[in-house]
């Protein structure tokens, strides 16, 4: 009589604690990648909120500087600090910095940090996302909120003013000077113009209407920077 060889369910029956062990092992990878990823883009929209919370603080300043920069040209007093983006209020744009960081999904830690008075004029905002990362396979993931860092800088497009042109026909040895006639050299009434030069190209501000053709982007410009001031 012939025995039967029962070898192959034996071998079935050790093999199918291994599948189920590797068959773990590989959901528990997978879940771990999901907890990473969904950790990474928490980060990126902490990120994303700190660089909008930081341009928005920069630009207001910008916008100060201009308003500050075009009323000083129209009152005829001096506005060279303005130009160069001293004379802004850096803790008043500060106040920018949060709402856009809700919009972003985050809030600001603190407030928005400055350069102190350095030039150029920089607003370092360090951000919290307002969503943790959530449960996950990784312990600890539940309560942890994304940070991020960022800084903008707002510096200068411009400089000036530029020289005035000189008379072409000088006057009379003794004599007085010649009168400027309408529309040549500095207008017959009002204050004179201001030239400047922003990126290589001429401003002109007129003190009787200053704000209308000059916009902030053009006499300064707003960039995210690396690294904290």
């Amino acid at each position: 009589m012939t025995g039967r060889w029962t070898g192959g369910g034996r071998d079935r029956g050790q093999a199918f604690p291994i599948y189920l062990t590797a068959v773990a092992a590989f959901l528990f990878l997978a879940l771990a990648f999901f907890a990473v990823g969904r950790a990474g883009a928490t980060k990126n929209g902490a990120q994303t909120a700190a660089d909008a919370a930081a341009l928005a603080a920069a630009q207001t300043y910008r916008d100060q500087l201009r308003t500050g920069l075009l009323t000083a040209v129209g009152a005829g007093g001096p506005w060279a600090d303005w130009l160069a983006g001293r004379l802004g209020d850096p803790e008043a744009a500060c106040g920018s910095a949060e709402p856009y960081a809700q919009a972003n999904g985050a809030h600001v830690q603190g407030r928005c940090a400055t350069s102190g008075g350095l030039l150029p004029v920089s607003f370092t905002v360090t951000v919290e996302s307002a969503a943790a990362v959530g449960k996950s396979v990784v312990p600890g993931t539940e309560d942890r909120h994304a940070t991020a860092t960022a800084r903008a800088v707002v510096e200068p497009r411009c400089w000036g003013p530029l020289p005035a042109p000189a008379s072409q026909t000088p006057p009379p040895s003794g004599g007085p000077a010649p009168s400027a006639s309408p529309g040549a050299g500095a207008p017959a009434q009002g204050k004179p113009a201001v030239e400047i030069v922003c990126d290589g190209e001429t401003v002109r501000i007129e003190p009787d209407r200053p704000g209308a053709p000059v916009k902030a982007a053009t006499l300064f410009t707003v960039r995210l920077a690396d690294g904290a001031a």
